[in-house]
């Protein structure tokens, strides 16, 4: 197994709009789709206008075919186009990809 951290930054006064995209839409409709197995989404106790989420793959090549399906997903594209006329959700992300340090201290 494989883990990613995405952190997405919202543009500005967006993060209430890119937050409520992905839990109405790319986390319940679009993640199960593509095979993205979705572990949490995290907000900061303060808000900082971010979106932190947990995903998990058997291996390299999984997390790399179910992104790259994600990405040309027509659905996706419209719903994209549609929830971003006033201008771009996000301003930034980082990801992060993780293999397990410890055997035997794995989450699920």
């Amino acid at each position: 197994m494989i883990y990613e951290i995405r952190i997405y930054e919202a543009a500005e006064g967006r993060a209430e709009a890119m937050r409520r995209r992905f839990s109405d839409h790319v986390a319940t409709r679009f993640f199960p789709r593509h095979g993205i197995d979705l572990l949490g989404a995290f907000t900061a106790p303060v808000e900082d206008g971010r979106l932190t989420y947990m995903t998990r793959f058997a291996d390299e090549e999984s997390r790399k075919k179910a992104w790259a399906s994600f990405a040309t997903d027509p659905e996706w594209a419209a719903l994209k186009a549609a929830t971003e006329t006033g201008g771009p959700l996000l301003k930034n992300q980082t990801v992060s990809v993780l293999s397990p340090a410890v055997a035997g201290l794995l989450l699920g």
